[in-house]
């Protein structure tokens, strides 16, 4: 199998959305939001309920068609057509499959609406369900399986037609923790096996990092920030990137003067130079990842003052640490620190962090 059809082509972005915005009754899901997904990327939409990254997915496949704006894939304009015409194949949460039909026939189901004849529907179902590790399921139905092997059923069916673009609402928001960690794992391998452009949507900040290579984080109807996912989790662009991908601590300020290289910021914890851009007299805010943030000094540290420890979470390989800053106390820091420190809840301590893992950020 294969992610490449007919046609397709190989430069300029597989899915283009143009200006999309949608309504629901009052509500606006959509505003305005624009979007490219390249050929053979893991495109992962990451956001609280209600950030609109469902309505999108729903737009992309054509189960909702929008107020306003376009959907384009492989260059055509597929923004009023329907799911059944679109190159596109999606795979829901509940997974939808049919519970009177064997597993070979749920997967076969796809092919057998386009008419692809029994001897060649029969070989490429057995191909799909060999890729995802279930070919002796081929005759036991779903009731038989486990929320896992269910799962890797509804991929087969999915992936069976040649998608140019897969679709996944929510995947593995039905498995437990351990389970969801394995299949992810399964996921990221499948997707660069096959080719096909993946876009996935959750919820889970760890799901989107493990899997993205294209992490698109959103809010209120609109895409806050974009990218590989280790640029979006280590500079995020705004305030809300920095404390929905992963935890950060958020230190306001306001710019005193420019340097030749750098900025000194007027913060809750005190004056701190660190590289950046910006008019004096902006308000702006630092946000600080909890692993830089240290009880020690290290080279080329600043000290973020004292700080009083409130809670002590034991995490395996690390403890996580809430302390309230004593300069002000509208500032808690969240730190990661080493198994091995001896910190307790009303420890004061002081705080360390390198202003090169400091984020700039615009209020």
């Amino acid at each position: 199998m294969t992610g490449t059809l007919p046609g397709q082509s190989l430069s300029g972005p597989l899915v283009e959305i143009r200006k999309l915005s949608h309504s629901f009754g009052g509500h606006k899901a959509l505003n305005e939001v624009s979007l490219t997904v390249e050929p053979g990327s893991y495109t992962v939409l990451l956001g609280p309920s209600g950030s609109g990254k469902t309505t999108l997915l729903s737009i992309i496949g054509g189960f909702v068609h929008p107020n306003e704006g376009s959907v384009f894939i492989r260059g055509n304009d597929f923004t009023r057509a329907p799911p059944a015409r679109r190159p596109t194949a999606t795979v829901f949460q509940d997974y939808a499959l049919f519970p009177h039909l064997t597993v070979g026939n749920n997967v076969g189901f796809g092919l057998r609406m386009r008419g692809v004849p029994r001897a060649a529907r029969a070989s490429k179902v057995r191909d799909a369900l060999a890729m995802v590790g279930l070919a002796d399921a081929i005759h036991k139905r779903p009731h038989q399986l486990s929320g896992g092997q269910r799962q890797r059923v509804a991929l087969a069916r999915a992936l069976v037609v040649e998608p140019a673009v897969l679709l996944l609402d929510e995947p593995l928001g039905a498995l437990d923790l351990k389970l969801r960690r394995q299949m992810q794992d399964e996921l990221k391998a499948l997707q660069k096996r096959v080719g096909t452009a993946f876009i996935h949507v959750t919820h889970d900040q760890e799901e989107a990092m493990a899997l993205a290579d294209h992490c698109v984080v959103m809010s209120d109807g609109r895409i806050e920030d974009q990218g590989p996912a280790e640029r979006v989790y280590s500079r995020p662009a705004s305030r809300f990137s920095a404390t929905f991908m992963g935890e950060s601590t958020l230190i306001s300020g306001k710019i005193l003067d420019l340097g030749m290289d750098e900025i000194r910021v007027d913060t809750q914890v005190g004056p701190l130079s660190l590289a950046g851009a910006g008019e004096p007299g902006f308000d702006v805010s630092l946000a600080i990842r909890p692993e830089h943030i240290t009880l020690v000094p290290e080279s080329g540290s600043v000290s973020l003052g004292e700080a009083v420890v409130t809670d002590v979470v034991f995490q395996g390989s690390f403890k996580r640490v809430l302390a309230v800053s004593t300069r002000d106390p509208d500032v808690t820091f969240i730190a990661k620190l080493r198994s091995s420190y001896g910190v307790a809840i009303g420890d004061k301590v002081e705080l360390y962090a390198t202003p090169a893992d400091m984020v700039l950020l615009s209020r």
